[in-house]
């Protein structure tokens, strides 16, 4: 899953960007302390970082997924469009903050069936979003609602997918080097 950057790109600083992308770089440096070297990048187009903050927020606050399914879910998502910058970042969210479990977590990153039946049939259920573009089978959808899954998580899906299609997408363009932060997650 490692990349090489596609084009050079300068990410957007707090000292160099401007308007509503300086101002995101800004609260994003107040909340965690340093600034994720993906938004830099992101914030070279402000829609870019700007439909990724939102949806990543929408995502967290209304899918219907409590942290750790989240973390599923955006974990899945990354491994499959094979992003190691948002392996590495969402490994470590899953494991020092959304109480994602160990063996769960080396599942999910190694792509192996994970040893929790419902998280594995939303992990499944994502993959399978993702790989046939929102086109899953009839028969998909009712077993995933089958496990206790409502109409609100499949369309939380479908946010998670927007939101790492913007990090995804972005991070292989640039080669995103992964922050210092992440890096006792990175799979390179």
């Amino acid at each position: 899953m490692t990349r090489t950057p596609m084009m050079t790109m300068t990410p957007e600083t707090i000292e160099t960007a401007t308007g509503e992308v300086k101002a995101a770089l800004e609260a994003t440096k107040a909340k965690f302390g340093f600034v994720p070297n993906m938004y830099g990048y992101m914030g070279k187009l402000p829609g870019v970082l700007m439909g990724y903050l939102s949806t990543y927020d929408n995502f967290r606050k209304t899918a219907g997924f409590v942290p750790a399914e989240q973390e599923v879910v955006f974990l899945t998502i990354s491994r499959t469009n094979g992003c190691t910058y948002c392996m590495a970042a969402h490994s470590m969210i899953a494991d020092k903050m959304s109480g994602v479990a160990p063996d769960v977590l080396a599942a999910l990153r190694a792509g192996k069936p994970l040893p929790d039946a419902k998280l594995q049939s939303l992990s499944a259920f994502t993959q399978l979003m993702v790989e046939t573009r929102g086109n899953p089978t009839k028969p998909a959808v009712d077993a995933f609602l089958a496990t206790g899954y409502g109409e609100q998580q499949v369309l939380g899906i479908v946010l998670a997918i927007a939101c790492k299609t913007f990090s995804n997408y972005a991070n292989h363009l640039a080669g995103t080097p992964i922050d210092p932060a992440f890096a006792a997650y990175s799979m390179e």
